[in-house]
Formats: C-alpha cells, structure tokens, sequence
C-alpha cells in the first residue's frame, strides 16, 4: 500500500464503525500509524484546522502539507486513491459519486442510532446534526426489508400465514405511529432519536431472521428460533433506552403493540 503521509483522519472514537474503518487505513499502511485522531482528543493544532461543527457530521482529514481539510466521502476517496488511483476515478463518475455521497451521508446521520454510545450525550461527543431527510430515509428502508423478510419467514411458524407483505408492512408502520402517539409527550425533543433507535432493533431481528430462511426448519424449531430472536430484540431495546437514558415505558409500549398485533393476527386467521 502506498502511504498518505503527514495526513490525519479525525474520527469518531465512540463509532465502532469509525474505529474499525480509520485503524484499518494506518493497519494496512494507507496512512501513517498515527494518521489518526479521535474526535474527542483534537490536538490544538487540528483543533485549529477543522470545521469542528462539520467534522461531526463527515469524517475530516487534515493534510499537514497544504494545511487544508478535507470532509466525508472526498476525505476516503483521497486515502484510497493514493494507494488504488484506478478505484478513485472510478467513485469519482458523477452518477456514482452522487450515491456514494447520498449513502456516506445515510450512514453518517443515522450512525448514533444505528450504534449508539452512552457517551453520546456529553459536549465533546461527535454526534452529528439531525437530518430530518436521512432519518426517514433509514426508518424506510428498515421498514420495507424487514416486511419482505417477516413475510417469508411468516410462512414458516406453521399457524396459516401466508407470504404477505403489505402485513407486515402495515404492522412496521402501526408499530412506528403507535409508538410516536403514545410517548410524544415523555419523549418529546427525543422523539426522533428514540424512533431511529427503535428501527435498528427491527433491522436486528430482521437480521437475525435471515439464516432460519435458509435452513429447512419445521414448524415448531422455527417458532422457538423466532421467540429467541424476539428476547434479543426485547433486551436490546431495554439496553438502548437505558443509554438514552429513558425509563421501561417506551418497551412497555413496545410490548403492548407487538401483543396487540399478535392477538389480532390471530382473530384473522381463526
């Protein structure tokens, strides 16, 4: 790998995903071993170069040489195309760059909620703006993928469901509006950061499904698989609302709809 010398990533030490991507970069040798910060461990110097407001929502890269910063996906095409200058030009496509930039800004403004930190609430956190635009955005996604694969799995618990998935659609969005209705006025200013909170748990069991739709499963390890999935679910939203430092109604709330919505499937299909 060819070095980008006296160059300095400013990442986000409280994102496992910043953590993992800038220690890959000086691992593999793209950058120096100390071409990169932490956020909340700014020298003076770097300090002094960025946009710190900016550098919450993309990653900075300082280059020392020019003393000049660069932000978000230009800051990762510039490492990347010191050591694969083919791959660069390539991101660097007008159509292509458009989406990289669109799905670099999906992941960076949604990333609090997609892996939080108990950290997040303090000053220095590098927690970037809300983006009403990116966080429906996410919550979409995450409703249309877990509909198609809860309407595949559906089919396997043996109980008359069958493939459907405007369903499950339909149960996603009550779930979101049942939700935002019931704890609007506890939460208030945190509705939003809840309600993306609240998707990543859906896309974890989501997730979490996909390998039962592989295997050749029958009817009952298929509902013991799935009430295993759903207990995972249930403790990461206790665990995500204790970081958000919110009381047990909003999983009381949580539960109350997913046995609502299960009593009625049931009245259905009797």
């Amino acid at each position: 790998m060819k070095t980008l010398r006296n160059h300095t990533l400013i990442y986000d030490n409280e994102c496992p995903m910043c953590n993992i991507y800038s220690k890959g970069f000086t691992k593999c040798g793209m950058l120096d071993e100390n071409g990169r910060e932490a956020f909340t461990e700014l020298s003076l110097k770097n300090k002094a170069l960025i946009d710190f407001h900016r550098a919450k929502n993309e990653i900075a890269l300082v280059d020392h040489n020019e003393n000049r910063v660069v932000y978000g996906l230009d800051s990762l095409l510039l490492i990347i195309g010191n050591s694969f200058p083919l791959l660069e030009k390539i991101a660097r496509i007008q159509p292509l760059y458009l989406f990289f930039k669109k799905l670099y800004s999906f992941v960076s403004y949604n990333r609090k909620q997609i892996i939080p930190s108990a950290k997040d609430q303090t000053e220095e956190a590098c927690v970037p703006d809300f983006n009403l635009k990116y966080r429906l955005a996410y919550m979409t996604f995450v409703v249309i993928f877990s509909g198609y694969i809860l309407s595949s799995f559906s089919t396997k618990l043996g109980v008359g469901l069958n493939h459907n998935f405007w369903r499950e659609f339909t149960i996603c969005i009550g779930q979101i509006v049942w939700q935002t209705v019931f704890l609007k006025s506890y939460l208030k200013g945190n509705i939003w950061n809840y309600l993306g909170n609240m998707m990543t748990v859906s896309l974890i069991g989501t997730l979490l499904l996909i390998p039962a739709l592989c295997l050749n499963l029958n009817a009952m390890f298929s509902v013991i698989y799935f009430g295993i999935v759903v207990v995972i679910m249930l403790l990461e939203h206790i665990r995500r609302c204790r970081i958000l430092k919110l009381n047990f109604l909003p999983t009381l709330s949580w539960i109350l709809f997913r046995i609502i919505a299960l009593a009625v499937l049931i009245q259905i299909n009797l």
